[in-house]
């Protein structure tokens, strides 16, 4: 089957403890992601110090996350990432939050 990817903006963000970065898009889809194993590549050194990945803020131009120094991610993977954790964990026995 051949999916389209419908790209999703991000409408807010917030750096959360071990690396991880809680997202909203633009359809209502909220989680978090890990990006600590991007820790030993290039520019994304710099947020060993955890305060330099604090500082990360939506670009309201592009609606993608964006750090000092240039540092973008794409938000199509994210948005991917998050739904993939999200089916990951479904069936846990929890319901789902409602939005």
């Amino acid at each position: 089957m051949n999916e389209e990817w419908e790209e999703m903006r991000v409408t807010a963000c917030k750096a959360e403890g071990d690396y991880k970065l809680w997202l909203r898009f633009e359809d209502g889809l909220e989680g978090s992601v890990f990006l600590g194993n991007l820790l030993e590549i290039g520019a994304f050194q710099l947020w060993r110090d955890v305060r330099e990945f604090e500082k990360v803020s939506v670009d309201p131009e592009t609606a993608t996350v964006t750090w000092e120094g240039g540092i973008r991610l794409d938000s199509d993977i994210l948005y991917h990432d998050v739904k993939s954790n999200q089916i990951q964990h479904a069936g846990a026995g929890e319901p789902s939050p409602a939005c």
